[in-house]
């Protein structure tokens, strides 16, 4: 398949032609990843040579600067040498949420015990819980908490399901799950049992959202693959018998891809699982991040599953309790080994798109979502407008994305506004897969790349510019977004595989004028997940949406960042809330942080 496979070839082009930019590559996919697996076998060490770092842009004063050792952060993702299986080079991820509403966002990370046929004791690795001390500083709090799993960590995920008005929390593992509920006094308690959510396959990037609106959150569930230890010395075989130099069972295609799981929330504390009946199960997927966001504006949400090496799905919401897998249809059946996910309003035309971030030699992607091009009417579209197609296209050569990233592994991403100039930028943190030839405990790191967006369709790689590129070279997995220092701009916390975390700070971020707001709402569903926030800044309109779950098993801030340049006034902030009801608040400040509650907008 060429570039243009998954998308409309004649909007393509005419999205092509509007970008002076334009990247062009012929070379067949399959071709590329032949190339890719000769590499490795002859001379794989030569891929993570470091390229030279430029000196600083003056056009790009923001930075990010590591500040790891001095906010009291001392996680090291996993221990022990590695055993050269699948699991332990997957993962993990890491959140920021604010778990003790105290008005600050603490971070939670996702940890593994070491390799896989190690003893777990209670001095193994487990997860950590850093409660944020509003200084710039954060405390290990994590057995105080009572949530430091010690299963092999995937991801996590934090949401409100029981609507007491504090943040739970569920941890994917390869094997069983963990779900615990917050119990309000800093302190949380584990009822995986109880709530019916204890899914013992290999979880990976797991989402809450109210997909049939009915008030509370219901959790969907992703699953990779059948990683059966009992195949793995018959696999290992038959990588000696063909002189493979990568054995087979680091190759995620030797083993059977699992079923994902939704659970629907019964709203007493359980949850049912409702796989089959809706038909979102990913069959044949090998799952790593789902996301819902509404791609149609029809006020409900859609779900969206990237998958590794297998072609993604996208099933669009009825409004009614169903989906329709318009995968297909929809031209986002997205067939490369996707990763992390990320969606935003890149383009300003007031509707979702989509990124993704994928294995080296098969570019990351940036999808324009069409909705509003096509002809839908500003605004909220009605139930009856809602028979107009998904059409999700591929722009990433057009948008200088595509052959930047070709040599790279990409993990945890977002689209965030860095510098807030009010357009959304994208980071991306990449690690191989592949491992040392000569020295199979390790695998071979990668620098993390950011892209500034010009404004005009274009993306610009500022990753020297911005800090990222002096930084050491590492295996990057999960990222977390936030705002943990409270100074209006957008900090990033990097796990990185066998090796030691990264929290990047954003310096200069906030020189120009910001907005962030946090929504709350009414009974059900009090952190209004799935809903879209507008608001009006001189002649432009920008568009948020909350969501829980997304970049790679990681999870983001619920509040929504807005960078307003230069300007002084926000003339008003419209909240599309969970099932469509649309409320619009003015008297805005700036540089300040807003709680909207909905039913008391104006």
């Amino acid at each position: 398949m060429d570039r243009e496979s998954t998308s409309n070839p004649e909007i393509y082009e005419q999205r092509v032609e509007r970008s002076e930019k334009l990247k062009t590559n012929t070379n067949h996919h399959l071709q590329r990843i032949a190339v890719a697996w000769i590499c490795i076998l002859l001379s794989i060490q030569a891929l993570w040579i470091p390229t030279p770092i430029f000196a600083q842009s003056p056009n790009s004063p923001v930075t990010f600067k590591d500040v790891t050792a001095s906010a009291g952060i001392s996680f090291v993702h996993s221990a022990g040498k590695r055993s050269s299986l699948l699991p332990e080079d997957v993962g993990s991820g890491a959140a920021f949420a604010d778990y003790d509403n105290d008005g600050d966002i603490d971070l939670y990370v996702v940890n593994n015990p070491g390799p896989i046929n190690a003893e777990i004791t209670e001095a193994s690795p487990g997860n950590v819980l850093y409660r944020n001390d509003g200084d710039g500083t954060f405390t290990d709090v994590t057995v105080e908490t009572g949530v430091g799993d010690r299963g092999y960590g995937m991801g996590c995920v934090f949401g409100d399901y029981d609507n007491d008005g504090d943040l739970d929390l569920y941890v994917t593992n390869y094997g069983p799950n963990v779900l615990y509920r917050n119990n309000g006094d800093g302190t949380f308690t584990d009822v995986t049992a109880e709530a019916g959510v204890g899914e013992t396959r290999w979880g990976t990037g797991a989402a809450f959202a109210d997909y049939d609106n009915d008030g509370d959150l219901d959790l969907y569930v992703p699953n990779y693959i059948d990683h059966d230890l009992n195949k793995l010395a018959e696999a290992q075989k038959v990588s000696q018998q063909y002189g493979q130099s990568v054995p087979r069972i680091l190759n995620p295609h030797s083993f059977d891809p699992q079923d994902n799981v939704m659970y629907r929330n019964n709203g007493d504390g359980t949850f049912t699982d409702v796989t089959a009946e809706l038909g979102v199960e990913s069959h044949g997927g090998r799952s790593l991040q789902v996301i819902f966001t509404d791609f149609d504006l029809d006020g409900d949400l859609e779900l969206y599953v990237a998958n590794d090496l297998s072609p993604n799905f996208l099933y669009r919401n009825n409004g009614d309790g169903t989906f329709t897998d318009v995968s297909d249809a929809s031209w986002a059946a997205d067939f490369r080994g996707s990763m992390g996910l990320a969606t935003g309003d890149y383009d300003g035309d007031g509707d979702l798109d989509l990124f993704m971030s994928h294995w080296i030699e098969q570019e990351n992607a940036l999808y324009s979502n069409m909705w509003k091009e096509e002809g839908t009417i500003a605004g909220t579209p009605s139930k009856a407008q809602g028979i107009q197609p998904i059409h999700l296209v591929d722009d990433s050569y057009g948008a200088s994305l595509g052959e930047e990233s070709l040599k790279y592994v990409g993990w945890g991403t977002d689209l965030f506004d860095y510098d807030n100039d009010g357009d959304l930028d994208i980071f991306v943190a990449n690690g191989h897969t592949f491992q040392y030839l000569d020295n199979y405990d390790l695998l071979i790191p990668q620098k993390d790349q950011f892209f500034r967006y010009d404004g005009d369709g274009v993306f610009t790689d500022v990753s020297a510019a911005a800090g990222i590129a002096a930084l050491p070279y590492r295996v990057g997995r999960g990222v977390a977004f936030g705002d943990y220092d409270s100074d209006g701009d957008v900090d990033m916390f990097i796990v990185n595989n066998h090796g030691p975390a990264v929290l990047l700070r954003n310096e200069g971020g906030n020189r120009n004028n910001w907005l962030h707001v946090k929504l709350i709402g009414k009974k059900g569903n009090r952190d209004a997940i799935g809903a879209r926030i507008r608001i009006k800044v001189g002649d432009r309109i920008q568009l948020r949406e909350i969501n829980a779950g997304a970049s790679y098993l990681s999870f983001n801030s619920l509040t929504a960042e807005f960078g307003l340049a230069q300007e002084t006034a926000v003339d008003w902030i419209e909240v599309i809330w969970p099932g469509g009801d649309t409320e619009r608040f003015t008297g805005i400040g700036i540089n300040k942080w807003v709680v909207l509650t909905k039913g008391s907008g104006t």
